[in-house]
């Protein structure tokens, strides 16, 4: 699943990103609300996690701005604002949930799962919670892969891999791409841990099965596609 996380606090953001990040979430971090507000509206996110009081534009302009353009992606506020005037202000604007600083991290975790939960419930465009290609299917609450029926068990990064290739069927995807989105890199480390991580995960998806769905692009990247007989199914 993916996060958009805007917070001006540096540390905080490191903070709440590096959790997410460990808990199997890939995160956009804007530290201002112009920038958050762009991000939001060109990107399609999960579930937004929202400091209040931010530059440029705060946290409910942001929010209000987004509801009146038909985004209706959950949102979490975190502020030091903690008044009960304050969090119904927050509420109004249109925020899902509000949560007041000094936070605890596994608050933050919880609180997060609980919208995504509800907005699953709802059908809303933000919250697909399950992703399919032919028989691959992921359930990303549950964290759960399967394909033909059969349990495949993945380690972090490859299901943050994988989830990275679902959202993205028949796309081809750049080395770039998954560094920047997969792994947080914003340059190219020269390493072959794409390599590497594609390969394992291509064994698990595909070994054992007569179709394979993860393909190598030659010169270009990867792409997960279906085949033809599965897209006129």
């Amino acid at each position: 699943m993916k996060l958009l996380v805007v917070e001006d606090d540096a540390e905080v953001a490191v903070f709440l990103s590096k959790g997410l990040r460990e808990n199997g979430y890939v995160i956009d971090v804007a530290s201002d609300g112009r920038d958050g507000l762009f991000l939001a509206c060109g990107e399609r996110y999960d579930a937004i996690v929202m400091d209040r009081m931010l530059p440029i534009i705060d946290g409910l302009t942001v929010i209000e701005a987004l509801r009146k353009s038909g985004n209706r992606t959950p949102v979490l506020i975190l502020s030091a604002l903690g008044e009960v005037c304050d969090r119904v202000q927050g509420l109004r604007a249109g925020a899902d949930d509000y949560l007041c600083k000094p936070l605890a991290f596994v608050e933050v975790l919880a609180r997060l799962e609980a919208l995504l939960r509800r907005s699953g419930a709802k059908g809303g465009q933000a919250a697909m919670t399950v992703l399919r290609v032919a028989d691959l299917e992921m359930d990303l609450l549950a964290r759960a892969v399967r394909r033909g029926g059969r349990l495949i068990d993945l380690q972090r990064r490859e299901f943050q891999l994988l989830e990275y290739f679902m959202r993205r069927p028949g796309q081809v995807v750049t080395r770039t791409m998954l560094l920047e989105g997969v792994w947080d890199y914003h340059f190219d480390p020269q390493t072959n841990v794409i390599d590497v991580h594609v390969s394992r995960l291509r064994q698990k998806i595909d070994r054992g099965f007569p179709i394979s769905l993860l393909h190598t692009v030659r010169g270009a990247g990867y792409c997960l596609r279906a085949p033809p007989e599965a897209n006129d199914a």
